[in-house]
């Protein structure tokens, strides 16, 4: 499976020590548009400062409403994220972090016991495996075995995005989510890019163009993604911006959903029941629908799906209406699921990243992606 991108990238990652040592800030933006709630930003102040130390993401990828939930994170890391996930889940649900380096999924295993007694379970509810995203049923992975995926930041380091999301598609449940933070281009990149490994560590030549991200999760069957949040990225290496030209980048945070096979066909009227934890008066659900409880809003065909067969399904009464949903027409589309789009919007820019500075470290309170 370990091609020769995948051994730079093990390398480039297993030489460094803490997430400071990282030569750019390019690939580990911090997404602006939503303030860590409050059970996910306890969880991470109890996450231990050795796993924080070397934490190489974006920030903090966590969903809403996890209790009880199977969790698998794509490119673990040093586990930060999947301890915050331990707790979230708490002790009837599951976490599996997959990463392809050996060293750092040594390293996470070491904290398991750490934070079973932390979160005072009476067993570990989190185990790491040694794996490649491409291929997770030779790590072990099951297919319709997980409720929600996340990924911070990783696939932007995998040669294959397509079989990347492929893979998830075919391990997540029905009403299962993708819930993820990753690197995007303004255009498509250069195989040039492909050849220089510094390039390929920070991210920026394995960077898709955000369009055909778009373009690879409908053919797989998920639904259109749901842009959460985005911030642009400053490339602060005089050497790498210019090697980078006239390329932009910007982070994205996007969520998509595998729906059952035509099952809603028309608008609905939501009305949110204010159930979900941490979002008792407001549901945030991304960067275009934004539910108040007890507020009926109409929404289209898709979100009305995604509301009623998923996990979210309990905290909303959904309200079929005669109305068909023609759906947007491409460009109308694309141009709402744009992180830069987004990112221009919420005049957010990194300047500063988790990997490199104080912002996003563990315990911070910054913006994330959630």
């Amino acid at each position: 499976m370990a091609t020769g991108t995948h051994e730079n990238v093990k390398k480039y990652y297993s030489s460094l020590d803490t997430g400071e040592d990282l030569q750019t800030s390019a690939a580990c933006p911090v997404p602006s548009r939503l303030v860590l709630r409050e059970s996910a930003r306890e969880a991470l102040q109890q996450v231990h400062p050795d796993v924080c130390k070397r934490f190489f993401g974006c920030g903090v990828v966590i969903p809403e409403k996890l209790k009880g939930c199977s969790v698998l994170d794509l490119g673990s890391g040093s586990g930060r994220d999947c301890y915050i996930l331990s707790k979230l889940v708490g002790e009837d649900g599951h976490v599996t972090g997959v990463d392809m380096t050996e060293e750092l999924v040594q390293a996470s295993r070491k904290y398991i016991q750490y934070h079973q007694e932390k979160f005072g379970y009476a067993r570990p509810n989190t185990v790491f495996v040694e794996g490649y995203m491409e291929k997770l049923s030779e790590a072990g992975i099951q297919n319709s075995s997980v409720d929600v995926i996340v990924s911070n930041c990783v696939i932007c380091l995998c040669p294959d995005k397509r079989a990347v999301l492929s893979e998830a598609y075919k391990v997540l449940k029905e009403g299962g989510e993708l819930y993820f933070s990753d690197m995007y281009a303004s255009k498509v990149v250069p195989d040039s890019f492909k050849e220089d490994p510094v390039l390929w560590g920070e991210g920026m030549a394995g960077a898709l163009y955000w369009q055909d991200l778009i373009s690879i999760v409908k053919e797989l069957g998920f639904s259109a993604p749901r842009l959460v949040a985005a911030s642009h990225i400053q490339v602060h290496s005089p050497e790498l911006q210019m090697k980078a030209g006239d390329i932009k980048y910007a982070s994205g945070t996007y969520r998509i959903f595998k729906l059952p096979q035509h099952s809603i066909q028309t608008k609905a009227l939501i009305t949110y029941k204010g159930t979900v934890p941490d979002c008792a008066e407001c549901f945030e659900f991304d960067a275009s629908y934004s539910f108040k409880m007890n507020v009926a809003v109409e929404v289209d065909a898709e979100i009305a799906a995604i509301l009623k067969y998923t996990r979210f399904s309990s905290d909303f009464v959904v309200q079929m209406t005669d109305e068909p949903d023609p759906g947007l027409s491409s460009a109308e589309q694309d141009c709402h699921l744009s992180p830069f789009w987004l990112a221009d919007k919420l005049g957010s820019c990194v300047k500063q990243c988790s990997k490199t500075g104080k912002a996003g470290v563990c315990g911070s309170e910054t913006a994330s992606g959630n």
